[in-house]
C-alpha cells in the first residue's frame, strides 16, 4: 500500500525536511479557480440555544451520553478558496500510500482572507475555562491538502481535519500516518491544514534542535511563493478557516461532491498543544468542529498573546469540562513523563475521555514507516542516530480504535470505553511503575505488553542521543533464555497472544480489523528473536 523511499540514513534533526524532498508525490492535474467562502467570525458573540440534541444510542462496548443541547453556529466571515492547485513541481507532503488503489484522490487548495489574533481576557485558569477576544486582523494565504473518496457513494460523512505538525521545521501529517488504515477502510475524508508560520514561511521550530527553516515558500517558490503567514498568534483562526472552507456551498469545493455530516479536528504532539488552547479558547466562539482528538499533548498550552508558550511556563492546564462536543485525549507513556501530561490528567466526563496506552511512545517505528516512508526492514534507530531500538509498541492500533469510537460518539452520542490509567510510582517527577519485565503497569493493555517478548517503554533510552530520540522510547528484546521460560513453544506463545488479543478487542481498545496485522507482526518478531519459525 505504501510508496517507500530508498533513503537509508537521515539525520534526526532534518528528517522531515529531507523526507519532504525525497518522498513528495504528484497531485491531480486540474485547472485552478477561486471563490469567496465563509469562516466563523472571531468576535465573541452570545448565541441563542437551539433545540438540536445528540440522539442517544446503545453499544455493547460503551454506554450512551445524555442528550446535550447544541447552540447554532455563529455568523461567518469571508475566506477565498483557490484550486485544485497545480504546478510543474509536485505537492509537498503528498501521501506515501496508494490512494488511487484505495479509491481516493489527493488535491491541494489555497485559502486566503483575514485572520484574527486573540488576547486572553484576564489570567488563564488551570481548568481551561478561558475567555478570549479578537486582537486585530492580518491577511493570510495558506494551503490545505485534501484526501477523500473519489466516489461520493463511498464517503462516510466524516471529515478529519489535521493541524499539520511543524515540530521539525516543516509540515508533517503524523495523525494521517497513524490513522490512515482506519480512514481509508471507513471512507472518511482527511484534510491537512498548514496553520503555523514555520510550515508556511519558515522560522524557528518549537523544538530547539532544528535550525530555522524557510517553510513551503522557500522549498518551492514556484508553487508556494504567494503564501503569506502573519505569525502564530493568527494560527488558531487560520485553522478555523481551514475547517470552514470545507463547507463551501459555491465556487471551488475542496471536498468535491462530498457532503460532510461531521468535521473532527485532530492534532499530534506540538499540534495537540495548540489544539488544547483552541478547544479552551477558540471553540466556544468558532464552533466549526464537531469533536476533537488531542493526541499526545503535554501539560502546557500555548498562549494566545504570544502565539507560543510563555517563557518559562510550567502551569499544567486541563481541557475545559463545559464543552458541547466530544474530546478524546490520547496519551502515551512519554506524554505522561517526558512531556509532563501526568500533571494535567483529568477525570472523564460525558464529553471528555482520556486513554493512556501502556507500551507506547510519543513517536515510534511505525511513524517512520508510514509518514516518512522508511522501510520496516531498515535500521530505524540508525536512521535517527539513536542508541537503542525505537519503540515498536501498539500506538497505531489503539489510536485507530480511539478514533473509531470518537466518530460514533460525535455521530450518535455513544460513549467510548473508559481507559484505566497508567500507574505511577512517583508523581514529582512522574515515573511509570513497571513490572519485572520492564513493561508499564496499568493503562490500556494489549498483547504486546501482556504477552511480551520485549520491554516496550516510552521513556528515553539511557543515553537518548541527539535530535528526537528522546521521543521515540525504546524496545528491549528479552534474552532467548527468558523467552524460552515464558513460551516453551511457538504454539504456546501464539495461544497466549490470541487470548490477550481477543480480550482487548472485546474491551474495545483494538479493532477487529487490526488484529490480523498485529498478530502477524508479533509472530514475526517472536520468530526472529527465538528462531522457532
Amino acid at each position: 500500500m505504501s510508496r517507500r523511499c530508498t533513503t537509508s540514513t537521515i539525520a534526526g534533526t532534518a528528517l522531515v525536511a529531507l523526507m519532504l524532498a525525497a518522498c513528495s508525490g504528484s497531485d491531480s492535474a486540474s485547472t485552478a479557480g477561486s471563490a469567496a467562502v465563509t469562516a466563523p467570525t472571531a468576535a465573541p458573540t452570545t448565541v441563542p440555544r437551539s433545540s438540536t440534541t445528540v440522539a442517544p444510542t446503545t453499544s455493547a462496548a460503551a454506554t450512551t451520553a445524555p442528550a446535550t443541547t447544541i447552540a447554532p453556529k455563529p455568523t461567518p466571515e469571508p475566506v477565498t478558496v483557490e484550486g485544485p492547485v497545480t504546478s510543474t513541481k509536485p505537492m509537498a507532503n503528498a501521501a506515501l500510500q496508494d490512494l488511487a488503489g484505495a479509491g481516493y484522490t489527493e488535491q491541494e487548495y489555497f485559502i486566503s482572507g483575514d485572520a484574527t489574533a486573540y488576547t486572553t481576557n484576564g489570567a488563564r485558569s488551570v481548568d481551561g475555562k478561558w475567555t478570549i477576544s479578537g486582537d486585530g486582523t492580518a491577511p493570510f494565504k495558506t494551503r490545505i491538502i485534501v484526501r477523500r473518496p473519489a466516489n461520493a457513494a463511498d464517503f462516510s460523512g466524516t471529515v478529519v481535519v489535521e493541524w499539520l505538525n511543524v515540530s521539525a521545521g516543516a509540515d508533517g501529517d503524523p495523525d494521517w500516518g497513524y490513522l490512515h488504515r482506519e480512514l481509508l477502510r471507513r471512507g472518511h475524508a482527511w484534510v491537512g491544514v498548514s496553520a503555523q508560520a514555520v510550515g508556511v514561511s519558515g522560522g524557528k521550530p518549537l523544538l530547539d534542535t532544528p535550525a530555522a527553516t524557510g517553510g513551503l515558500v522557500a522549498a518551492d517558490p514556484e508553487r508556494y511563493g504567494a503564501l503569506i503567514h502573519p505569525g502564530d498568534r493568527y494560527s488558531w483562526d487560520i485553522f478555523t478557516h481551514g475547517g470552514a472552507a470545507l463547507l463551501n456551498p459555491d465556487g471551488p469545493k475542496p471536498l468535491g461532491d462530498l457532503v460532510p455530516e461531521r468535521v473532527i479536528a485532530v492534532g499530534e504532539s506540538q499540534s495537540a498543544f495548540f489544539l488544547t488552547s483552541y478547544i479552551n479558547g477558540v471553540h466556544p466562539l468558532a464552533r466549526v468542529f464537531d469533536g476533537f482528538l488531542v493526541h499526545s499533548r503535554g501539560n502546557g498550552a500555548p498562549s494566545f498573546d504570544v502565539g507560543a508558550f510563555d517563557p518559562g511556563a510550567t502551569t499544567a492546564y486541563t481541557i475545559r469540562d463545559d464543552l458541547d462536543v466530544p474530546v478524546m485525549i490520547f496519551s502515551t507513556e512519554t506524554d505522561l513523563t517526558v512531556l509532563g501530561y501526568a500533571a494535567a490528567r483529568q477525570d472523564d466526563t460525558d464529553l471528555i475521555r482520556g486513554w493512556e496506552v501502556a507500551g507506547a511512545a510519543h513517536a515510534d517505528a511505525f511513524l517512520l514507516e508510514e509518514v516518512y516512508g522508511i522501510s520496516p526492514d531498515a535500521d530505524l534507530a540508525g536512521v535517527l542516530n539513536c542508541p537503542a531500538p525505537l519503540n515498536s509498541g501498539p500506538q497505531h492500533e489503539v489510536l485507530q480504535a480511539a478514533f473509531h469510537h470518537l466518530v460514533a460518539w460525535v455521530a450518535d452520542g455513544t460513549l467510548p470505553p473508559t481507559s484505566p490509567r497508567i500507574e505511577l510510582s512517583s508523581t514529582e517527577p512522574p515515573v511509570i511503575a513497571r513490572d519485572d519485565t520492564g513493561n508499564a503497569l496499568g493503562g490500556i493493555r494489549t498483547p504486546l505488553v501482556d504477552v511480551p517478548v520485549a520491554a516496550l517503554s516510552g521513556d528515553p533510552a539511557a543515553e537518548a542521543g541527539q535530535g528526537f530520540c528522546f521521543l521515540f522510547g525504546s524496545t528491549t528484546p528479552f534474552p532467548k533464555a527468558t523467552l524460552a521460560g515464558l513460551y516453551p513453544t511457538r504454539d504456546a506463545y501464539s495461544k497466549a497472544f490470541a487470548v490477550a488479543r481477543d480480550r482487548v478487542v472485546k474491551e474495545g481498545f483494538v479493532l477487529g480489523d487490526d488484529v490480523d496485522e498485529m498478530t502477524e507482526r508479533a509472530l514475526k518478531t517472536f520468530d526472529k528473536l527465538t528462531g522457532k519459525g
